[in-house]
């Protein structure tokens, strides 16, 4: 939406009596108020699933390094290094749904929800170095084979990743969709593709226990590319995070909501943004030229309230009131027609 729908009408965003009427009598709202504190609450949300996965993922790492250290097995070293970077990973969206907590400013008029994104990349970067680090490993030992010791040990281990990884992929996910954070689910499903990269690392103990000593540092390679496939889609998440991107459903659905307010004769440009965990929406509707101010106003809250209600975590959305076209009649945004960025 150009800038003029983002300055001409700010007073979409207050509502009118009848709205208050109505909220009054229902049991739910969108005031700020209860805005600010659903957001608070979906961080502490995911800060919650962030730290208790954390302790989780940290006690299985440990775990299996210490089982890494006397049996020299680098299928089991790689498991370890890719649980230990998913672990870590609970630190960059933890300050990420700090940041997102704190208000608007005159310089951040948007919040800080896309600190969200930044954390993403980190993600992506971690996942890239544990791939590298896991590949560089099982290279080496595959030039110098060596046989791994505790077979039965590494076996448990392998175990006891992939048993802790589940459960944190399914509390990540649980919440991550509970809340609309894409940056917790990925990191969800993440931590489930580590759980059957453990399982891997057994095929690697079953063939040393057989007596071959090439098997573990396959399994090794397997499991890089393994990452290499996490760490695709990852990015693809991320980049399509930065990039504005939203399910095209949402946009049905958006508009859809819309075209059923009584007043709305049709709908223009629609656009949904997600900001961290929370959708934004910027829409043009077309009413009748001939209504007043206050008529195009109302009914300009009546689509944001529909809005609000018909696209799951949507907080905000601004709408722009555009009279319907009459023949002969000169369009009024042609004096804004140079301002256009082809």
């Amino acid at each position: 939406m150009s800038d003029r729908h983002e300055h001409s009408h700010p007073h979409h965003h207050r509502h009118s009596l009848r709205h208050r009427l109505s909220h009054l009598f229902t049991p739910h709202s969108h005031e700020t108020a209860d805005k600010v504190d659903s957001a608070l609450e979906s961080s502490a949300r995911g800060m919650r699933a962030l730290w208790v996965s954390l302790a989780v993922l940290g006690v299985t790492a440990l775990a299996q390094a210490f089982v890494v250290a006397v049996s020299g097995s680098v299928a089991l070293l790689g498991d370890t290094v890719h649980n230990t970077a998913d672990a870590l990973t609970a630190v960059p969206l933890g300050i990420a749904f700090v940041l997102g907590r704190r208000a608007a400013t005159r310089r951040f008029t948007y919040g800080y929800g896309r600190a969200e994104d930044l954390a993403g990349l980190v993600i992506v970067l971690t996942i890239a170095a544990s791939a590298a680090f896991a590949g560089w490993t099982a290279i080496d030992r595959l030039l110098d084979p060596r046989p791994v010791q505790h077979v039965p040990a590494v076996a448990v281990a392998a175990l006891v990743g992939c048993a802790g990884n589940e459960w944190v992929a399914r509390y990540r996910i649980r919440v991550g969709r509970a809340i609309g954070s894409a940056a917790l689910v990925a990191d969800g499903l993440h931590a489930r593709t580590d759980g059957f990269t453990s399982l891997a690392v057994l095929l690697g103990a079953g063939g040393s226990a057989l007596g071959w000593q090439l098997a573990d540092p396959i399994v090794g390679l397997a499991i890089t590319a393994a990452i290499a496939l996490v760490l695709r889609d990852a990015a693809r998440e991320v980049f399509r995070r930065v990039m504005d991107a939203v399910d095209p459903a949402l946009v049905d659905r958006a508009e859809r909501a819309l075209t059923e307010v009584p007043g709305v004769r049709g709908v223009g440009e629609l656009r949904l943004r997600w900001i961290g965990h929370r959708l934004r929406a910027e829409v043009a509707v077309v009413v009748d030229g001939t209504v007043t101010v206050r008529e195009a106003h109302r009914i300009a809250v009546d689509a944001e309230h529909a809005l609000l209600h018909a696209v799951p975590r949507l907080t905000a959305a601004l709408v722009h009131a555009d009279p319907a076209p009459v023949p002969g009649e000169a369009d009024p945004h042609l004096a804004l027609a140079h301002h256009t960025v082809a």
